[in-house]
């Protein structure tokens, strides 16, 4: 009963947008994750055939703003098909308790009985609250969504795109900063060394294991920029490129 009757005082977690937030952090982490391995596949692969400085700067601009703006165009519409079909599910709803209010109260004290409560309270629990609030309490107890905190795919988007920026432009910077042939192994590298950053942060945010997450991501990343490199070599040594 304390956490229904609680659950908008300010105090709960979810009353301060968890659900955006956890959205944000979730496109942050997967734009910078995709960023580092799309660019870095990227430039490794043309650095591998060869070419000098100016092919590498123009490839991996190509990828840096085209790959930003796939993902806020992907995120954007990801988000806002979810974002639709929860407005369509508080529409419902609503328009459920204007005409049959009584069948309404009569679910969502069904609702609190199927979880534990006994009939008694249970029905006191959805009197009460359906007269504070009744979409929120049938919102909350029926499919789990808070109107206050439904999802924003322009967020989402944004965070999706600099988050790719973000994580594109340490491979993009290094392979063109360090001289000579070590700047392919130190892209790798920095590489890898990043891929386990997110890796990890991916699998806290997840609640998963944080090795497992953080070893799949980094040998996915890894087997990329070989095979990146590996094509690029070979098209550089057969002088088709």
């Amino acid at each position: 009963m304390s956490d229904s009757t609680n659950a908008h005082d300010g105090t709960e977690p979810h009353a301060l947008g968890l659900s955006q937030r956890l959205n944000w952090l979730r496109a942050g982490v997967l734009g910078a994750n995709d960023g580092i391995i799309s660019v870095a596949a990227v430039v490794v692969g043309v650095a591998g055939t060869g070419a000098g400085v100016a092919p590498v700067l123009a490839a991996g601009t190509a990828a840096l703003v085209g790959g930003a703006f796939s993902m806020a165009v992907g995120e954007y519409v990801s988000v806002s098909s979810q974002r639709d079909s929860e407005h369509a599910l508080i529409a419902k709803e609503r328009e459920e308790l204007a005409t049959m209010p009584e069948e309404e109260l009569d679910e969502l004290t069904s609702l609190y009985e199927a979880r534990g409560i006994s009939p008694a309270t249970a029905r006191q629990v959805a009197v009460e609250l359906t007269a504070h609030d009744a979409l929120r309490a049938h919102l909350e107890a029926e499919i789990g969504i808070d109107p206050d905190d439904v999802v924003s795919p322009w967020h989402a988007a944004v965070a999706s795109a600099v988050a790719f920026l973000c994580g594109g432009i340490l491979p993009f910077a290094v392979i063109l900063l360090v001289p000579g042939q070590t700047k392919i192994l130190a892209t790798f590298l920095a590489v890898i060394a990043a891929l386990a950053l997110t890796g990890t942060e991916s699998a806290r945010i997840g609640g998963s294991s944080k090795r497992r997450g953080t070893l799949r991501n980094v040998l996915g990343g890894a087997i990329a920029l070989a095979a990146t490199f590996a094509i690029g070599a070979l098209l550089g040594t057969t002088g088709a490129v």
